[in-house]
């Protein structure tokens, strides 16, 4: 397959990427959340015993900082509580408060019921398909992204 072919099945894909995002998006606005605040939420929803700051930083991709600002806000809000983890005491236990989870209840189970409905439109081998080749591509994606090497190309001086 020729490149310009290729960019073609890329283009496609990314509009159907954006799509999806695009729902997490547009759900999360109307309860007054970032995408990725909702994506939090959700984790710490389905993690029946809490779970560790850094298993959301890993599972989201995002940096301590970003995951540690989204939680203080939560714990703000007074729906989180941070307990210090026994193994590490600088990594935080995130779990809903009993005003977290009155709150998410609202928000966490009608996404995932959403995300159920849709798959469940699919053919059970059609699911099987789209997770056995969306697995395949993600690794790529991964694995190629890693070999772009690093350079820098930054201008010291604002030019004028």
């Amino acid at each position: 397959m020729d490149r310009e072919e290729v960019r073609s099945y890329v283009n496609q894909y990314c509009r159907l990427r954006d799509i999806q995002y695009a729902a997490y998006e547009l759900y999360a606005r109307k309860h007054n959340l970032t995408a990725k605040e909702l994506f939090v939420l959700d984790i710490i929803w389905f993690a029946e015993d809490g779970c560790l700051q850094s298993e959301i930083c890993e599972r989201l991709s995002a940096t301590r900082q970003t995951i540690s600002a989204i939680i203080k806000k939560f714990w703000k809000s007074g729906y989180l509580s941070l307990t210090e983890a026994e193994n590490d005491r600088r990594n935080k236990i995130v779990r809903f408060t009993d005003t977290g989870r009155k709150y998410a209840k609202n928000i966490i189970p009608p996404a995932a019921s959403a995300e159920n409905d849709a798959m469940a439109e699919l053919d059970e081998k059609d699911i099987i398909e789209m997770i056995r080749i969306t697995t395949i591509f993600s690794n790529y994606m991964k694995q190629k992204f890693s070999e772009i090497k690093e350079e820098c190309d930054c201008k010291t001086e604002v030019e004028t």
